[in-house]
């Protein structure tokens, strides 16, 4: 378990971490290329490496490094801006399954590699990253079937202060579950309702009160069905 959490973690930081979201547009629009599609590569290369820290592991690396240039290529090379989100997920769950064959196949051979961080403290962190900015990109490529601009065109608020709120209450809610504070989590959400009851109320717009409604109770449950997952694993 410790191999995939290592190799998961590196997953999440080089591609929703490292890299920004000019390099994506980028690439979309050179495609083969553009310089920034092997930066990103090379820099998941690193990752891995630094994860690992066990040349004997390099057939690990040079997999996930080669495929993931692949799996990166193909998408790029099919995908069209109405099958953005069908590409966004078909390439997140490609890269995690050659993550899970590599388990798979290695886990018995690193079974005896001296670790410094213990599996659950790797699982917790995973999740707390997680929860972040890769959730907050998994909605926003969900809401793409949506023209959420045209909702919102009217609604003034802070810059990405929807975002920035939606990644504390994700964090909060897992917080609260792993340390098995469920009426914290009742409260958090009956606050975030009181809150959004105001903008639902005033809103004449059913598609931007749905949009809305989608959003919270979209966050909320990946963050309540993460801090399960890692109260089933630990």
């Amino acid at each position: 378990m410790m191999l995939f959490l290592k190799l998961f973690l590196a997953h999440i930081i080089g591609d929703f971490f490292l890299q920004p979201n000019k390099w994506v547009k980028e690439n979309e629009k050179k495609k083969l290329k553009s310089p920034k599609l092997y930066i990103h590569v090379i820099i998941h290369i690193i990752l891995l490496a630094l994860v690992l820290w066990d040349e004997s592991l390099w057939p690990i690396i040079t997999i996930i490094g080669v495929t993931h240039l692949a799996i990166d290529a193909i998408k790029l090379s099919f995908q069209k801006k109405k099958t953005k989100r069908l590409w966004f997920f078909i390439d997140q769950l490609s890269h995690i399954l050659v993550i899970t064959v590599c388990y798979f196949i290695f886990s018995k051979e690193v079974s005896n590699i001296t670790i410094e961080f213990t599996e659950t403290s790797i699982l917790l962190l995973t999740c707390l990253l997680f929860l972040t900015i890769p959730v907050s990109i998994i909605m926003k490529t969900i809401f793409l079937k949506w023209n959420i601009s045209e909702l919102t065109k009217n609604n003034e608020s802070l810059e990405d202060a929807g975002k920035y709120i939606g990644i504390l209450e994700r964090v909060l809610v897992f917080i609260f579950i792993v340390l098995g504070h469920w009426e914290a989590v009742g409260f958090l959400i009956t606050a975030k309702s009181v809150f959004r009851f105001g903008d639902l109320r005033e809103s004449k717009d059913r598609q931007l009160t749905e949009y809305i409604l989608i959003g919270t109770l979209l966050s909320f449950g990946i963050a309540i069905i993460t801090g399960i997952l890692y109260n089933l694993l630990v």
